[in-house]
């Protein structure tokens, strides 16, 4: 009765990795990457963001839908 671990790697940030110092709003595509097919913000743990990058990304969505730029549900 012996369970296997799924071992995977870390996700860095991606913000990080280009070093991306502020998440824009503006930016609709990028922002499109970090959410669902119904149109919810994908948690840290999949989106492999970090802290600082994951906060900054949530006020931008939130900001982005409030200007129409993204839905608030899916299409």
């Amino acid at each position: 009765m012996r369970r296997d671990k799924k071992r995977s790697r870390k996700r860095v940030c991606s913000f990080c990795v280009d070093k991306i110092e502020q998440v824009d709003y503006k930016d609709v595509n990028r922002l499109r990457r970090y959410i669902s097919e119904r149109g919810k913000i994908l948690p840290r743990r999949i989106s492999g963001n970090c802290a600082h990058h994951q906060r900054q990304l949530t006020r931008a969505i939130k900001r982005a839908r409030a200007l129409a730029l993204l839905p608030y549900t899916a299409e």
